[in-house]
């Protein structure tokens, strides 16, 4: 029999960070994931030399230099700036919208040619819009993203590269997707591809597996370990029923703190804390219905060529096109390999056995998150964390500035 201070569920970023700082702080930590290697999302896989980005291409971005630091501790980093091209049709654009992208559409060349055109486009869809509500202009607000990409950025730019990209990454029209996914565009009057305006830009020079296996060492971790496996409920929760009043769910009586369990290999062991990175309707046994998720299929591919596109990311905006981009691994890392190595990107709704990739935060889905986040906190020795145990998205720096917030909060620092 063993002891651990704390399980943790998921070797991805967030919870090898907490185990990583737990351990520095004397605690004992198990980490166990469902999957049969470490670092989750951002796991990368060495094939024919090329670091391959298992699960979609991660670039590492911050403005926050403490957390910069904090990630230079486990790898060096290269100076790999993102600039992904989008393709539509038979034309080619640079992102994010700059004047390179502007140029290439219009054929102009000055900042103010560029306003003129973008302004003149947008007051054209802006004056439709309000033909067809019967509001004026200063009355109208956007119901779906459709209505509020025009109203933004005008025709061209949301038909060549926000219509078809976005309906393939949701999975539904524009029309009845809500205006609030896009809040504004980034619109650069500059020649400049640089697609983030974070301070502190890169890719770890052998990939990002490394990362979490230096965070790991010394710290014991299970592959291929079922956490509702160890944790051994006897029964699953009761469900809401549908015509059950809210007040007589006695959602008080659900909160489980498991202790204990045994490892798929026959060694019981006991833990005191469980921080859970994965899904927290799953935790729950999806008592109040699932959340929703994005989920995304990878088809992967060695060529024999040096150089297939040119580029690390190429955005295909066109709908016709059944996946929303091909990631070419080498060119994160400048490499020089005989051969390459590409995945084709297919996005698609999550059911339950998929992977969920990132939350669907709409309004729907908050509200029912926050029914999960209830339980969550009534919870004396259970942590969760992460972008499914806390249906928030993240990017790496964000996940682990949360999950140093937590360590702090838990060791009251």
């Amino acid at each position: 029999m063993e002891h651990y201070d704390y399980l943790v569920v998921g070797a991805g970023l967030f919870g090898a960070t907490f185990a990583y700082e737990a351990k520095k702080r004397g605690k004992k930590c198990l980490v166990i994931d469902k999957r049969d290697h470490i670092a989750g999302n951002i796991y990368t896989e060495k094939i024919s030399d090329i670091n391959v980005h298992k699960y979609g291409a991660h670039i590492f971005h911050t403005s926050d230099k403490a957390i910069w630091d904090y990630v230079n501790q486990f790898a060096d980093f290269n100076n790999y700036v993102n600039s992904p091209i989008a393709a539509y049709k038979d034309e080619t654009y640079n992102l994010p919208f700059n004047m390179n992208t502007f140029s290439r559409m219009w054929n102009i060349r000055t900042p103010e040619e560029a306003k003129e055109i973008i302004e003149k486009q947008r007051r054209e869809a802006l004056a439709e819009l309000c033909k067809k509500s019967g509001k004026s202009p200063e009355e109208f607000e956007a119901e779906n993203l459709e209505e509020q990409a025009l109203s933004l950025a005008g025709k061209d730019v949301y038909e060549k590269l926000i219509k078809g990209y976005t309906e393939k990454q949701w999975g539904r029209p524009c029309t009845e997707l809500p205006a609030f996914i896009i809040k504004r565009l980034p619109f650069r009057f500059t020649y400049d591809n640089n697609y983030f305006n974070d301070r502190y830009q890169g890719i770890p020079e052998g990939g990002y597996t490394q990362i979490i296996e230096k965070m790991l060492s010394g710290i014991e971790v299970k592959t291929e370990e079922d956490f509702f496996h160890v944790v051994g409920r006897d029964e699953p929760l009761p469900k809401k029923g549908a015509g059950q009043k809210e007040e007589e769910f006695p959602d008080d009586e659900l909160v489980i703190n498991p202790h204990g369990g045994v490892l798929s290999d026959g060694t019981t062991i006991l833990f005191d804390s469980i921080l859970f990175t994965g899904q927290i309707d799953q935790y729950y046994d999806y008592l109040f219905g699932p959340l929703q998720y994005r989920s995304v299929r990878f088809e992967t591919e060695e060529l024999d060529t040096d150089n297939y596109q040119g580029n690390a990311v190429v955005n295909y905006t066109e709908k016709e096109v059944p996946f929303t981009r091909i990631i070419e691994h080498k060119h994160f890392e400048y490499g020089k390999q005989p051969t390459t190595i590409i995945s084709r990107e297919y996005s698609s709704e999550w059911k339950p056995g998929d992977e969920p990739y990132y939350p669907v935060n709409n309004d729907e889905n908050n509200a029912l998150y926050a029914k999960y986040e209830s339980l969550a906190m009534k919870e004396d020795d259970v942590l969760f964390g992460g972008r499914l145990g806390l249906y928030k998205y993240y990017d790496m720096d964000k996940d682990i500035s949360a999950a140093l917030e937590l360590v702090r909060k838990e060791f009251g620092e």
